[in-house]
């Protein structure tokens, strides 16, 4: 098991991530770098190594206990070494792939907690349309930028697209057993801007870490991501005060088809929209 409680920050792009790790590592308690990290995939592939490894398989055959006992002790070691340089009780790993990824995570630390955010739609899609209006000399990683908007918007809501991908892991949630989705904050985007005191008020109780006054105002900013080594249109930064960002224009086809095919999120997040 891990010597430090382990959240993991996951969810939809532009929904609040970055800006909730931001938060986070403003507690005492809690170590945070607010990056992107590797240790999800890393644990991914060693998995996939050693479960095609004949030496590994030919072991388990003899004696199948002790040889998946070493397995797991040793991913769990290999995780709790990440973080040894940090005294902080709770560590953060931010990584979309969590929210598929529950029993990885459990196996890790059976008291895991994830927080996931959320945001409307319309609004994401329209912030990376946004964002790509003014740079319209990059294309995307996975070449959205000659699609007309609604083309970019169903390229992006696509089983491998970047908003279409984690959407369908939340969704996977529903039919998780309850004990696993006792783990999970759904931590809403709109209500993080406009009242992060009181938002992360609850969350930090919910973590069960020590109450801590956050000053939205005057906030300490970390790194930014690499975003033209990921090849993100849109930039992460980090500012000194929480600002709530302008409303972006959503075509009106696009919103409608958006609460068409996604009720069950709004339903969930959004209830007051279906009904308007």
């Amino acid at each position: 098991m891990l010597k430090r409680k382990l959240v993991c920050v996951t969810g939809l792009p532009r929904a609040g991530s970055t800006l909730t790790c931001q938060l986070l590592a403003q507690h005492p308690e809690i170590y945070c770098n607010g990056m992107s990290s590797p240790l999800l995939p890393t644990l991914q592939a060693i998995r996939a190594h050693l479960s095609d490894n004949n030496f590994l398989l030919a072991q388990l055959d003899g004696e199948f206990e002790t040889v998946y006992a070493r397995l797991q002790r040793a991913c769990r070691a290999f995780a709790t070494a990440w973080w040894e340089e940090t005294d902080c009780p709770v560590v953060v790993d931010k990584n979309r792939g969590w929210l598929s990824q529950v029993e990885l995570a459990l196996e890790l630390d059976p008291e895991v907690k994830m927080v996931v955010c959320v945001r409307e739609l319309g609004q994401i899609l329209a912030s990376i349309e946004t964002q790509h209006q003014k740079t319209v000399w990059l294309d995307f990683p996975d070449n959205l930028a000659s699609l007309s908007p609604y083309g970019r918007a169903d390229a992006l809501l696509g089983k491998k697209g970047v908003v279409g991908g984690p959407l369908r892991s939340l969704q996977g949630i529903q039919d998780m057993n309850q004990s696993h989705q006792q783990r999970m904050y759904f931590l809403v985007f709109e209500h993080l801007m406009l009242e992060p005191v009181p938002t992360m008020k609850d969350l930090f109780a919910w973590l069960g870490v020590g109450n801590y006054e956050l000053d939205p105002e005057n906030l300490v900013v970390q790194p930014g991501e690499a975003d033209s080594f990921y090849r993100f249109k849109y930039r992460h930064r980090t500012y000194t005060k929480v600002k709530p960002p302008e409303r972006h224009w959503v075509s009106p086809r696009i919103e409608a088809e958006l609460r068409s095919n996604y009720q069950w999120y709004y339903e969930l997040f959004y209830p007051g929209l279906i009904q308007s």
